[in-house]
This record gives structure tokens, C-alpha cells and sequence, in this order.
């Protein structure tokens, strides 16, 4: 696996298969969730779509990887996706391709927000859907938040994280 050294030089698939250079983030604050479709914490989607279209306009974007490594819990496609999220939830963030986040197929961008911060006693792994990475302006990965944190909740730290970059 090829080590990325700066958040800007990765990149991902969206679900119809165009590249997302992460070098059109440069400046924002991102939040990146590893998501799905059959989980508890899907309603998730709801107040991740209020944070985004609040602050999307001041410098904000949220990036919602798919993936079925937990219980199965995204079966769907990810045209299926696209349109689950879209109907379901109104969801108009960039929901990217159904990767995996853990084990030897890991994508390149689980594994450098994992490096960059560790969970609880160092674990690198992800442990279930919905865990959480924010990235500030300038690529830093500033946070890691367990699945179960309601996305309402880093609506302080991202209005600080917005504020610092308007100074």
C-alpha cells in the first residue's frame, strides 16, 4: 500500500466511478464517515445532512464512505445507496464508493485518517459504522469520535474549526 503523506494527495471513487481529489478540500473543514445503510446509527444521516447544510457554505463538507464490513449492514449497491440516502434522508454530501476501512483492502484514505489518529488505547481499526474523522483547513486531522456520538455534537468544534480559518 502506497503511504499518503498530506490529506490533499489522496483521493476516492464516487459511486459512478469519477475521482474525488481531495485537493479540492483544501481550505474546508471535513468530516469523513465511514457509513451504512442497515445500522442502528443510519439516522445518523439526518443530522449530518442538517450540519452540512448549515455550514456547507462557510467552508464545511462531509464525505460518507459506505462500507460492509460491520454486520453486513450496507448490502446495497451504491447506486442503491445514492438513492436510499437521497430519498431517506435528503442527503446532498458526496456519499462516495462502497470501500472497506479495515483489513488487508483498506483504502489508502482509512488508512492515513488512521495513522493520523488513533482510537481508544491506540487502536487504529475502525470499530463499527458511523465512527468519525474531522479534518481542519489545513488538512490536520483534528478529532476521532465513536460511532455513537450524535453528529449534533461536533457542532461546537465545528464552528470553532470554521471560525479559526475566517481569522
Amino acid at each position: 500500500m502506497v503511504q499518503m503523506s498530506k490529506f490533499y494527495d489522496l483521493n476516492a471513487q464516487r459511486g459512478n466511478g469519477d475521482i474525488f481529489n481531495f485537493d479540492q478540500l483544501r481550505g474546508k473543514v471535513v468530516l469523513i464517515v465511514n457509513v451504512a445503510s442497515r445500522c442502528g446509527f443510519t439516522p445518523q444521516y439526518k443530522e449530518l445532512q442538517y450540519l452540512y447544510e448549515r455550514y456547507g457554505s462557510m467552508g464545511f463538507e462531509i464525505l460518507g464512505f459506505p462500507c460492509n464490513q460491520f454486520g453486513n449492514q450496507e448490502p446495497l449497491t451504491d447506486e442503491e445507496i445514492s438513492d436510499f440516502t437521497t430519498e431517506k434522508f435528503g442527503v446532498t454530501f458526496p456519499i462516495l464508493k462502497k470501500i472497506d476501512v479495515n483489513g488487508p483492502d483498506e483504502h489508502p484514505v482509512y488508512h492515513f485518517l488512521k495513522e493520523k489518529k488513533r482510537g481508544v488505547l491506540g487502536f487504529k481499526g475502525i470499530k463499527w459504522n458511523f465512527e468519525k474523522f474531522l479534518i481542519d483547513r489545513n488538512g490536520e486531522v483534528t478529532n476521532r469520535y465513536f460511532s455513537a456520538t450524535p453528529p449534533i455534537n461536533l457542532e461546537p468544534i465545528l464552528i470553532e474549526l470554521l471560525e479559526q480559518g475566517n481569522k
